[in-house]
């Protein structure tokens, strides 16, 4: 996680890690932290302080929820479960919350260094700002779909169109992502499910015959109809999930591929001071 990276250890409650702070901050464009506003504080290190003490750097403060509530203890699970994102008794696959907040930040140190570059003036360094990123609020910018009803059952992409969802195959699952009309059509051709209309794709004997027609297949087959333009995964092509949980040997030596999609991402951020 620290490749490339310069690490510079200090105890920041000692005089000494004070001073060796101070020296690479005073070279410094952006200070990241990770701290509740108490607890940076206390030592002395609150936005006021180093604004103070370097007024040409900038701050992103990450903190678990916005405002008022940055002292509140939390974590990812937490941030995911108050916004919707946890559904069962079983964890996340991955760290959402801190995932979408560490773009947020990217994006907010960006904001903070362009901010600074608009504002200076021929031998004058433009004043540094304090950005807050809250991990709430990646996750409540991720649960956007959800609030908005589109992944929830009876949406369109939370599995009432047969033409995006995971499927059972002979050997392993499928992900299936036929949103499109001409691949839907092409979906519902290989599947003998017919000719699609305006409707069929939300119609229960659409899903039964594109779940039996999956069913008999393997995953070494399907990635071969995938291979031929057929509609079964992310962006028109056809790949198994790849987890393939009681066939993990074979998914190794290739005969599961993962279905890879693309994330865009563009949460706002803004100064909060």
């Amino acid at each position: 996680m620290h490749k490339g990276m310069r690490i510079v250890r200090a105890d920041l409650k000692t005089e000494k890690g004070q001073k060796t702070l101070a020296k690479e901050l005073s070279k410094a464009q952006v200070l990241l932290t990770s701290f509740r506003p108490s607890a940076m504080a206390r030592l002395g290190l609150d936005w006021k302080a180093l604004h103070k003490a370097f007024p040409a750097l900038s701050q992103v403060a990450i903190v678990g929820a916005p405002g008022a509530r940055a002292e509140e203890p939390g974590h990812d699970l937490t941030y995911l479960a108050d916004n919707g994102l946890v559904t069962g008794l079983d964890l996340p696959p991955t760290l959402y919350a801190d995932m979408g907040g560490s773009l947020m930040t990217s994006e907010a140190v960006l904001q903070a260094l362009l901010h600074q570059r608009a504002k200076a003036k021929p031998g004058k360094p433009a004043p540094g700002v304090f950005m807050e990123v809250a991990l709430s609020d990646a996750a409540a910018y991720l649960a956007l779909p959800r609030s908005w009803g589109l992944t929830l059952p009876q949406g369109s992409v939370g599995g009432a169109h047969a033409g995006y969802r995971v499927y059972a195959c002979k050997d392993g699952r499928v992900a299936v992502a036929a949103l499109e009309p001409h691949f839907a059509a092409s979906l519902c051709s290989v599947a003998g499910a017919g000719i699609p209309g305006r409707t069929t794709m939300f119609e229960a004997d659409t899903h039964q015959k594109i779940a039996r027609f999956l069913r008999k297949k393997t995953c070494a087959e399907l990635a071969q109809l995938g291979r031929k333009g057929h509609p079964f995964a992310c962006d028109g092509k056809l790949n198994s999930m790849g987890d393939c949980t009681h066939q993990q040997q074979r998914c190794q030596k290739g005969r599961c591929k993962s279905a890879r999609g693309r994330l865009g991402f563009d949460p706002p951020v803004h100064p909060v001071r």
